[in-house]
């Protein structure tokens, strides 16, 4: 193998991941006298948060989107590299990257987490997630078919399941996904097309527990269901998914069975570690739960291995309250500049306090006007929390031009309720033309109520 770089002083900081955890660790180190090497198999940081805005036609992937080399092209101890790491040597403190290694002193991961079916993985065909970029632009182009296809068919019963989303899952990304679907279907397309009637589109959210947005205050969840259920959404708690297949989902309330008929499931509904858990399993002797997450120290390291700190949703944080940590954006920026500061205190010969999340709230969007806020000292909905929603996700876009970008156009569809990213690309799914015997396209008079 060829090394990347000679083992030299000062520290060599070795960071795996370029989201949230990562990406803040290499920011609070970027006056330190270390050298931080980051890399990722992604040339670009993602704001997941607002991924489920690209899926739903709002933002294109680039407004989210900043590359890595940009926002860090200033912290000149830094250096960039694009690859993914297959392999961790703890021995020699080297980092494999593919035929290439990479020596640390200090080793973060922060690799995240991916789609977690419960076992079910054939169902991810059917039901595409929502994580990365790719998971978005898939979501858009089904979203968006599915009106296109509908516009064609002249099967009454084929049209209804074209017109009808099921989301699985009723956490955030579910509530917002469910929302921005409805108002899509409500108000930006309503006078698209001419063969449907896209105000009767059903979209259904489906939760396992007994209410939405489980984490926040039950209040905060009775409002979050009567707004999305104000935008026409039917919203069943309570009920289990037991399959997905041939445009069928069969869920489960109480010992009741029942199927539904949908051409564009989308899930929302678990998560698992990434494959980086197994990898610092097997190589460190580490802990991880069911869901494949590191169980790390009350300072983030891993057990034995008191250089190697795992951030963000690849960890298992449970010393705060018994519970581990949620994977939410917020917590693998405090674990990312809590690790920074640690390296920079050790290498002084000091100490630092076990880390402590402090939680500064929850938001959750459900429409245009129409958001939750936990804040724990107070809680918002309505109008003002769709404000502050607004305000605190500009505030934490990394780039100053991703900011004002993601702001004009908000600007612009909230006057306009226009969504101007509805691009449809990627693999085909072009439906048959309905044709009448002579072979001319006949369009078909669906204006009527479709009985949905």
């Amino acid at each position: 193998m060829v090394d990347l770089h000679d083992r030299k002083p000062p520290h060599q900081v070795v960071i795996v991941g370029g989201g949230f955890g990562g990406l803040y660790a290499a920011k609070a180190l970027a006056k330190a006298n270390v050298n931080v090497t980051l890399i990722d198999k992604r040339n670009f940081h993602l704001f997941q948060p607002l991924l489920y805005q690209v899926a739903t036609g709002a933002l294109s992937p680039a407004d989210i989107s900043s590359p890595l080399r940009s926002v860090l092209s200033k912290s000149k101890n830094t250096t960039v590299l694009l690859g993914e790491v297959n392999d961790i040597d703890t021995t020699e403190q080297k980092v494999m990257v593919g035929g290439e290694t990479v020596p640390y002193d200090t080793l973060i991961v922060a690799t995240g987490a991916k789609h977690s079916y419960f076992g079910k993985d054939n169902w991810e065909e059917f039901a595409p997630g929502l994580k990365t970029v790719e998971d978005a632009i898939e979501m858009r182009r089904r979203i968006f078919m599915a009106f296109e296809a509908a516009e064609k068919e002249s099967d009454p019963a084929k049209r209804r399941a074209l017109l009808t989303f099921v989301i699985v899952g009723g956490g955030p990304t579910g509530v917002e996904l469910a929302g921005a679907i409805a108002e899509l279907a409500t108000q930006t397309l309503k006078e698209d097309f001419r063969n449907i009637d896209t105000s009767e589109t059903k979209v259904l959210l489906l939760e396992g527990l007994d209410r939405v947005l489980p984490p926040f205050a039950p209040e905060l969840s009775q409002e979050a269901q009567a707004s999305l259920e104000a935008l026409g959404v039917d919203v069943q708690t309570k009920t289990l998914v037991t399959n997905i297949e041939n445009d069928i989902v069969t869920i489960k309330q109480g010992d009741e069975v029942k199927t539904i008929a949908s051409k564009t499931v989308l899930w929302a509904a678990g998560v698992k570690a990434s494959a980086m858990g197994k990898v610092l399993m097997d190589k460190t002797g580490a802990e991880c739960d069911r869901a494949g997450r590191v169980i790390v120290e009350p300072d983030l390291s891993i057990k034995g291995h008191s250089n190697i700190f795992v951030v963000g949703d690849l960890a298992n944080f449970a010393h705060q309250n018994g519970k581990p940590l949620p994977g939410v954006a917020p917590v693998a920026m405090q674990e990312g500049e809590y690790v920074a500061k640690l390296v920079q205190k050790r290498l002084k010969g000091e100490i630092l306090p076990q880390f402590n999340y402090v939680d500064r709230g929850s938001l959750a969007m459900i429409g245009q006007h129409a958001a939750v806020v936990d804040l724990g000292f107070i809680k918002l909905k309505g109008f003002l929390a769709w404000f502050f929603w607004l305000f605190i996700h500009i505030y934490f876009l990394i780039e100053f031009d991703n900011k004002l970008v993601v702001m004009i156009q908000w600007v612009w569809n909230y006057f306009t309720r226009n969504r101007g990213a509805r691009l449809i690309t990627g693999k085909e799914m072009v439906k048959p033309v309905p044709v009448e015997s002579n072979g001319h396209y006949q369009p078909v008079n669906t204006r009527q109520p479709l009985n949905v």
